[in-house]
């Protein structure tokens, strides 16, 4: 797929729209929406969807999923539509940036594994599907959404080469790179056997 080259100035205000779209929170909208509290107190604190499972709730955890992953994707999708190729990159990554460090939520965001799928499925669908892919054989298999995260990312950027996607080079890394450090905890907490795994409650004192 081409890359053709956006007006500087449009590229600034797509990453500008793309980020401000990506800060909303969506998974402490549904859970104020459902009832559910304050989803920074609960659980891991995180605002993603699987702090949303952690509730009980598995609707508002759906609807957060698809939320999260829709906004990425949405951002992707309009600035393709309206521009071209590398100012749905740009958004891609500002609407991902905008998730991990929220302006309304003083820069303290969640992982952004839904909106990095949701971002990937609308950049080339056959990247994303495999990185879908890769994220539920690895859950399924360990139980372990966070290394679930890690290894689609670590691989995100192989399925664009072989796939079709090779312009995307640079923001995968990017992306990927994002990701890893958003995961620097459970890491740590992989290495130590404490990383709470899908439907336990999170450990005390973690």
């Amino acid at each position: 797929m081409p890359v053709i080259t956006t007006d500087l100035n449009l590229l600034l205000v797509t990453a500008l729209l793309a980020y401000l779209l990506g800060s909303v929170p969506f998974g402490l909208v549904m859970a104020r929406a459902f009832g559910l509290g304050d989803l920074r107190k609960i659980g891991s604190g995180n605002i993603g969807a699987t702090n949303v499972l952690r509730t009980g709730n598995k609707l508002a955890a759906f609807l957060t999923l698809v939320f999260d992953a829709g906004k990425g994707g949405i951002a992707v999708l309009v600035a393709r539509w309206l521009l071209a190729e590398d100012a749905a990159q740009v958004a891609g990554l500002f609407a991902f940036l905008g998730h991990l460090y929220p302006v309304w939520l003083k820069f303290k965001g969640g992982k952004g594994v839904a909106t990095f799928l949701g971002t990937l499925l609308a950049l080339h669908p056959l990247t994303g599907l495999a990185a879908c892919g890769t994220w539920l054989i690895v859950a399924f298999a360990t139980r372990l959404s966070s290394l679930a995260a890690l290894i689609s990312a670590a691989t995100c950027t192989f399925w664009m080469f072989t796939l079709g996607y090779p312009n995307g080079f640079f923001l995968g890394i990017a992306l990927t790179v994002l990701i890893y450090i958003r995961h620097v905890e459970n890491i740590q907490r992989m290495k130590a056997g404490t990383e709470t795994r899908i439907g336990e409650e999170k450990k005390t004192g973690l």
